[in-house]
This record gives structure tokens, C-alpha cells and sequence, in this order.
């Protein structure tokens, strides 16, 4: 039985803000129902430049909102590399010699100045983290693997033509030893780099349309979802050899019994190596254990909270919640095991903590939480709070409440305080007695 923290530990607050975020409460009897504030306006959010820096307090951004233990906060994006041109008027100038007119080099007070074009995110799709903390992002329409440092932002490229040859890249996955696993649904194959991002292989047995990748290391499986067959099909992740595959495939997405597909998308793995699959035109989650045993499944069609109208990336966190993005809704839900909604954040929008077109969601061991979108193109960071964490959260709020209750009494308590209390007597009144 889930406890009662777990079932409500984000507060839905499903109306549209002016600014910054669009929640849903889950929490009907909390005293913030209808109160919904004006956050400051950020206007340069929807594009996430070196230039334009978000002028609010992103320490702020939380899910659920305050007073509310929270389970969720925003941390930073990525976009590419920085757009730090300089024009040529912003230049100290520079005066050219006798001896540059007589060797023909051009005036450089004549030349514009600006920076090469840095290469910014398109269309992100699918994500990876790899044991040095450094995010992976599949573009789509760059056709390359962006490689971004968490911490400074600085970005390099898998590139296309240079490292290797994309077409239409979707997913990526990491094993233990940082091979990097990509797939391709126009080259129809899935590469292998190894950790100094050099193909190492590559398989093209028996995929038409791989998109979602996920890797059980300990039972050594890769797990590549194929979009058209709806099918999951299993390899051995050392002799990339077919083992077997999830679903039947042939029927041209007419399915929609438990253990089969219609155009599944993505696939995750939790800590006991179950796996789980969006089932995106049938509407729903499905679970297998590592031997491809169908478990359970969730989900239904409508265009709330707690519903999907195209699910498509999918991950879990160390608590086990299922995270689902779903770009039609714009919305990052979280749910247990049997379904049940547990919180969501996003909503339409490109304010920091809002979503458009999402398409993947990628949790890692230190339960940072990262989303891609395709408009604007960019990555979104954010940070799980766990259980545990809530926990000793809660704990200490109650207790700074009781605190500032033990030091601040309410009239009436101080009023029976001092009935209780014994009556002060003076000379006087002892004479008179």
C-alpha cells in the first residue's frame, strides 16, 4: 500500500499561469486551492540564450508549490553552445599596417566580426548520461549527438560525417563500460561507439524502425524498440545477437492486447531490470519482467491529468515512479505501479518549467531529471526529490513549526496559562487578611 506522502506528493494545480509554470493539484483540501499567484514575467525563457538570461529566481521553481513538501525542482537547460556574437561596432578597431596593404590582407575594420554560427539544438529526442555525469541529446534534425558538461554548459558533437554517418538519430542508452548505443530509423540500425566516441559496430538484423534503447546490464540484454514492427526487440548486449522479441509484429498496429503494441515509442528499465514500454497509439504503459513476461499495464485516452493522448518517452526514478511524457499534452506525469497519478509538471508553454512538444524524459542514478522538447529546441533539467528526502523534509517542518508554536502561544493558551498560574500576592493584601 502506497503511503499517503507518496499518493499526493505533488500538488496539481491544472490552470494556466501567466508566466512560469502550469501545475494540477492532487491536494483538494489544501488551503492553496484557488490561490493562484502572478509570478514575474520572464520574457526571455522562450529563448534560452547565453544573451537572454531568465530574470527570475529559478531557485523558486518547485513542484508542488510552497507550503507543500517539494518533490520536484527546476535546476537549469541546455540549448547549445552559447550565441555570444559580437559585432564588428562592439570591437575596439584595429588599424592596418603599410606592410598588410602591401601583403593584400583585407582591412579588418571591414570585416563584420561575428563568431561561426555555434550549433544549437533542433530537435532533441533521445537522452543518455554516461558514468562521467555528461548528457547525451539525440538530435533529429541536426543529425548528430550533442555531449553536454552539466556543469558548464560547453557542448560538443557526435557529427555526422565526421564521427559517423546519421540519418534520422532517436535513442541513446550507456552501458557500464560507456559504450553509447544510438539508434538510426532511417539507416534502420543501431551504432556502437565505444567511450572515446569511435563505432565500434553496429546492428542491422531485423529492425525496421528502432527509436527507444535501454540496457540491462546485469543480464546483459539490449532493449531496442522498433516503432513499425511493434515489437521490443531483445539482443545480448555483448554478441549483439537477437534473443527474442516482445509484442507481434505484422499486424499493422491494429493490437491492443496486454503484451502486444500499436507504434510503441520508449523503453525504460527499473532497478529489478522490469521493463517498461510506451504503448503510444494504444494509450497506455506496459511492464515485463527481465524475461519478457507480461506483468501489468496502465493508462487511458482523454486530455487531462492522468491520462495520455501520445505517451512517448518514459523512465523511473529510484523510487520506482514512472515518469511518461506526452508531447501532445505537454505534460511530465508521474505515476506508481498500478497507475495511480502521483504529480505532473508542464503544461503548454516555453517558460522555464512549461513544455512544448515533449518528446523524451531520461532520470539518471543522482536523480536528475532532464526533458527534451522540440519548440524551442532545448533540454530541460530537473531535480527528483525522493521519498526519503520528503520525509526528512516534512520532519523538520514540523518541527520548526512547533518550534515557532512553543514560542509565539495563541491568546487563548496564554489566557489559560496564566488561569492556571498561581495568584501573586503583595504586603498589603496579607495585611488586610
Amino acid at each position: 500500500m502506497i503511503s499517503k506522502l507518496r499518493r499526493n506528493w505533488i500538488r496539481l494545480d491544472y490552470a494556466v499561469t501567466v508566466a512560469v509554470l502550469l501545475v494540477a493539484s492532487l491536494f483538494p483540501n489544501s488551503a492553496l486551492a484557488g490561490n493562484k499567484k502572478k509570478p514575474a514575467q520572464d520574457a526571455t525563457a522562450a529563448a534560452p540564450t547565453a544573451a537572454a538570461k531568465p530574470q527570475i529566481d529559478t531557485s523558486k521553481l518547485v513542484w508542488p508549490e510552497p507550503p507543500n513538501i517539494p518533490r520536484v525542482r527546476y535546476t537549469n537547460y541546455f540549448a547549445g553552445m552559447p550565441l555570444d556574437y559580437t559585432p564588428a561596432a562592439q570591437q575596439p578597431k584595429q588599424k592596418s599596417t603599410w606592410m598588410d596593404r602591401l601583403a593584400g590582407v583585407q582591412d579588418p575594420n571591414n570585416k563584420q566580426h561575428l563568431k561561426p554560427l555555434p550549433f544549437q539544438l533542433l530537435a532533441p529526442y533521445g537522452m543518455a548520461v554516461n558514468s562521467k555525469g555528461e548528457l547525451f541529446v539525440a538530435d533529429q534534425k541536426v543529425g548528430a549527438v550533442f555531449v553536454f558538461n552539466t556543469e558548464t554548459k560547453d557542448a560538443t558533437l557526435i557529427a555526422n560525417g565526421r564521427d559517423a554517418s546519421f540519418a534520422w538519430v532517436n535513442g541513446l542508452a550507456f552501458d557500464d563500460d560507456d559504450r553509447l548505443f544510438v539508434t538510426d530509423g532511417k539507416m534502420k540500425r543501431v551504432l556502437i561507439f565505444d567511450k572515446n566516441h569511435k563505432v565500434v559496430d553496429q546492428i542491422r538484423e531485423g529492425i525496421i524502425d528502432p527509436v527507444g534503447v535501454a540496457v540491462d546490464t546485469e543480464n546483459r540484454q539490449l532493449y531496442v524498440v522498433d516503432t513499425q514492427a511493434d515489437q521490443v526487440v531483445v539482443y545480448d548486449a555483448d554478441t549483439l545477437k537477437e534473443k527474442r522479441r516482445i509484442g507481434t509484429g505484422g499486424k499493422k498496429h491494429e493490437l491492443n492486447t496486454p503484451g502486444n503494441f500499436s507504434l510503441p515509442s520508449f523503453v525504460a528499465l527499473d532497478k529489478d531490470n522490469n521493463v517498461y514500454v510506451t504503448d503510444t497509439m494504444n494509450y497506455r504503459v506496459e511492464i515485463f519482467d527481465a524475461d519478457g513476461n507480461f506483468i501489468s499495464q496502465f493508462g487511458k485516452h482523454c486530455d487531462g491529468p492522468g491520462c495520455f493522448s501520445h505517451p512517448k518517452g518514459i523512465a523511473v526514478d529510484t523510487d520506482g515512479h514512472i515518469w511518461v511524457a506526452d508531447p501532445m499534452l505537454d505534460l511530465l506525469q508521474a505515476f506508481n505501479k498500478d497507475g495511480e497519478l502521483l504529480g505532473l509538471v508542464g503544461g503548454h508553454g516555453s517558460n522555464l518549467g512549461q513544455f512544448s512538444s515533449l518528446d523524451g524524459v531520461y532520470i539518471d542514478k543522482n536523480n536528475r531529471i532532464f526533458t527534451s522538447e522540440q519548440y524551442p529546441g532545448r533540454v530541460q533539467m530537473f531535480r527528483y526529490i525522493t521519498d526519503a528526502e520528503a520525509d526528512q523534509l516534512k520532519k523538520e517542518k514540523e518541527a520548526q513549526r512547533g518550534s515557532a508554536k512553543a514560542a509565539n502561544p495563541t491568546p487563548a493558551a496564554a489566557q489559560q496559562a496564566a488561569a492556571a498560574a498561581p495568584a501573586a500576592t503583595t504586603p498589603k493584601a496579607e495585611a488586610a487578611k
